[in-house]
């Protein structure tokens, strides 16, 4: 079987088209510029040309082509948005209309005259499809797993970092297990809107699979041969521009804190980690530091094995807590996709054991 497994970040997309049929290190793989980045540029090039922009589409990751389109109304220069669109920088469209954004019908939209229009989305499958089938590879697929990181639909009044990690501490209640944090597309709670808006806008007949950035990275690093074998684990992802760590006991979690990347340095993130597994971290002091939160399920006296992964791991070289370097089948990177691929192993029945053994290195054409 086949699987498409796209991890979006703040950065880099990642790409992996998984193939039960080949090692996993043979799969077709690529590193690309993040669907927020790309929009981010050409909102930059409207602005050097004063013209104006019309965003359509779908409701996507912000950061930066939200500073982005800050840069251009700055600039006294037109912004105009459908609603769906709009919602990619605020889930307040008074607030969205304060940035400088007209809030535009879709029979208006073609009426915008000289505008740069720019189509929202997290997922281009025909940019992936075309990338693939120039090298000759064929594009088709059998399942999609997405993973995103979505803050969810904040009510007006409650910010978009608490709304989250409240997100996040529901699910812990219900079952505290990774596997929780993987949706099918009919699974989807109304609130995680950049999730539906991924599911609605891939026209594929295929199951979709939604996860979260986080959960995957923790997914993919537990496949790392220097991880494997360890239960107690905290994964930590260093990703772009957020951070996660999930304190483990196989797949349960004993505790999680998300922050933002750039807020720490490698002594805070070292106390974080440490006093999360202890049990002496708590949501206030993340939360009111910036980040966006921390639960603890239980504590640990026992020292976990620290696995770190992610384009900023950097941040724990030289660390006091000896941490493996996590890379999964050789790209740490792909990590990500590699846990899509694992998560769509345990939410896909029909497909578990093919799955697990082709990640286990015995692909089924061998």
């Amino acid at each position: 079987m086949r699987i498409l497994a796209v991890d979006v970040g703040t950065g880099t997309q990642d790409i992996l088209l998984f193939d039960s049929t080949s090692l996993v290190e043979n799969c077709i793989k690529m590193i690309m510029p993040s669907p927020t980045a790309l929009v981010a540029e050409r909102i930059s090039r409207a602005t050097e040309s004063g013209r104006p922009i019309l965003f359509t589409g779908l409701t996507m990751g912000g950061g930066p082509c939200k500073r982005a389109l800050s840069r251009h109304t700055a600039r006294g220069l037109k912004a105009y948005a459908t609603v769906e669109a709009a919602l990619t920088f605020h889930d307040n469209l008074d607030t969205v209309k304060n940035m400088g954004v007209a809030i535009v019908g879709p029979d208006e939209a073609t009426g915008v005259a000289g505008a740069e229009t720019i189509r929202m989305a997290d997922v281009d499958l025909g940019a992936i499809r075309s990338a693939v089938g120039s090298f000759g590879v064929a594009s088709d697929f059998d399942a999609l797993a997405v993973a995103v990181l979505d803050h969810g639909f904040a009510p007006p009044g409650v910010s978009n970092r608490a709304f989250r990690f409240d997100h996040l501490r529901r699910l812990m209640a219900q079952r505290n297990t990774l596997v929780e944090f993987a949706y099918l597309s009919h699974e989807l709670p109304d609130y995680l809107t950049r999730m539906k808006a991924v599911a609605g806008g891939v026209d594929v007949d295929v199951p979709v699979l939604l996860v979260d950035t986080g959960v995957a990275a923790a997914l993919g690093v537990l496949r790392d041969t220097g991880v494997s074998g360890n239960e107690h684990v905290v994964a930590v992802n260093a990703g772009n521009s957020h951070t996660i760590a999930l304190h483990l006991d196989g797949n349960t979690i004993l505790g999680l804190f998300e922050h933002h990347t750039n807020l720490l340095n490698p002594a805070h993130l070292d106390e974080l980690v440490s006093r999360l597994v202890g049990g002496t971290l708590t949501n206030e002091e993340v939360y009111e530091a910036g980040g966006h939160g921390a639960v603890v399920v239980r504590a640990e006296k026992r020292q976990p094995l620290v696995a770190v992964t992610g384009p900023r791991r950097g941040l724990m070289s030289g660390s006091s807590l000896r941490p493996h370097m996590g890379v999964p089948y050789g790209d740490t990177m792909l990590a990500g996709c590699y846990g899509l691929v694992s998560a769509c192993g345990l939410r896909m029945e029909a497909w578990r054991d093919e799955i697990e053994q082709a990640l286990s290195g015995v692909a089924s054409g061998q």
